[in-house]
């Protein structure tokens, strides 16, 4: 697994399912990250949790990210996720969402460095494919050990680390700290990925000029626009990109409808497209009507009509 030089989707619970990363694959993506995949849903043999992990030769090489904070079953869910299909695997030390840290997983893993090193050490050994990290900045401003964990990533035999620069304690808010990431690069000699407040092509230059990172991750900025990784290959190669026309943008819309009915059965693909199809419509004038109507739609045929009008 090459982590250079690549411009990457980023895993997002929720969002990152198969359909989602096929489109995104579509439009260019270089490498897709499935959802984060709890190790305990593999160990107590999750149903929905093995939904989690379908895959399509279309997205290879996959890399499925897993999250726990014990090292036995993390070691256990990269092995059994190997076998599943993942060409690679990336360890969550970043979600910050409460019902996740509060079990002492994702961010709240990222801010105990002795036990992170444990857990990276035990996949790491129980893997055949490369093995990276996804973490924060720290805790809070005032607890940010995002070198000690990139440093202890690499000691551990960690192909590569993704830096989103923020605190757990911002979630989303603010900007993220492209410093960070510049000092990360410098610490350690394996592969720095920078995410965070990529919503453009331009932002990718700006990343990549003030901070040396390897590659790249998009997630929210690839959320309703998955052609924005098309356009950052035309602005790599002319340092211009075109609009997405709106004969190309309902296609689109309508590509990811057909995908989402066809893997996920038609309730739960028309409920699960919703936010997809808000997400596409947002910033769009006279929107907030056409969104109101997808949220009452319940049947296939009816979300493809109002789809039909846009």
């Amino acid at each position: 697994m090459d982590y250079c030089n690549k411009i990457m989707l980023a895993p997002m619970a929720g969002v990152t399912d198969l359909p989602f990363r096929l489109i995104c694959k579509e439009f260019g993506a270089d490498l897709v990250v499935s959802e984060m995949i709890s190790a305990k849903g593999i160990h107590y043999q999750d149903k929905k949790t093995n939904t989690l992990l379908k895959t399509h030769e279309n997205e290879a090489p996959l890399i499925v990210q897993i999250f726990g904070s014990e090292p036995d079953i993390m070691a256990e869910a990269a092995e059994y996720v190997q076998k599943q299909g993942a060409r690679a695997i990336d360890i969550n030390m970043g979600c910050p969402t409460p019902k996740i840290v509060q079990n002492g997983d994702g961010a709240a893993l990222g801010r105990n460095t002795e036990l992170a090193a444990r857990v990276i050490r035990s996949v790491v050994q129980a893997s055949s494919v490369p093995v990276s990290v996804k973490c924060r900045t720290g805790w809070d401003e005032t607890a940010q050990n995002y070198l000690e964990l990139g440093q202890a990533a690499q000691a551990e035999g960690a192909a590569a680390i993704t830096l989103h620069a923020r605190t757990r304690m911002q979630f989303y808010s603010g900007k993220a700290d492209r410093e960070a990431i510049c000092s990360l690069k410098k610490a350690v000699q394996i592969p720095v990925i920078g995410n965070g407040d990529i919503f453009t092509p331009e932002d990718v230059c700006t990343m990549r000029k003030t901070t040396g990172c390897d590659s790249v991750m998009i997630g929210r900025g690839a959320q309703g626009n998955p052609f924005l990784f098309r356009q950052i290959a035309e602005y790599n190669a002319t340092g211009h990109y075109a609009p997405v026309s709106v004969d190309e943008w309902r296609k689109t819309i309508l590509r990811h409808l057909d995908l989402m009915v066809a893997y996920k059965g038609e309730e739960r693909g028309i409920l699960e497209m919703r936010k997809h199809i808000a997400w596409y419509l947002k910033g769009l004038p006279h929107s907030a009507h056409l969104k109101s109507r997808v949220f009452t739609a319940h049947t296939f045929s009816d979300m493809r009509a109002i789809v039909d009008e846009f």
